[in-house]
């Protein structure tokens, strides 16, 4: 069972009556604020210089390697 045209129009103007045309633009402008502040966060996050960090291996120093400590004991 699909909507009619006249159902449709009828909650359109049911809308319309109830936020306004301002409120509705207004609220779609939010919407697209929102989303563009989503995507600069998630390119921010990925550009970050500690993501860039915590690929390096990290250094051991020369008289501390691990295989020195299992045979001092």
């Amino acid at each position: 069972m699909q909507p009619s045209i006249w159902q449709i129009l009828i909650v359109a103007a049911l809308v319309l009556i109830l936020f306004g045309r301002g409120r509705i633009s207004e609220m779609m402008g939010d919407v697209g604020k929102g989303i563009k502040s989503f995507k600069k966060g998630i390119n921010d996050e990925e550009d970050t210089p500690t993501a860039k960090l915590d690929s390096k291996p990290a250094e051991v120093p020369a008289d501390k390697s691990p295989t020195q400590d299992k045979t001092a004991g």
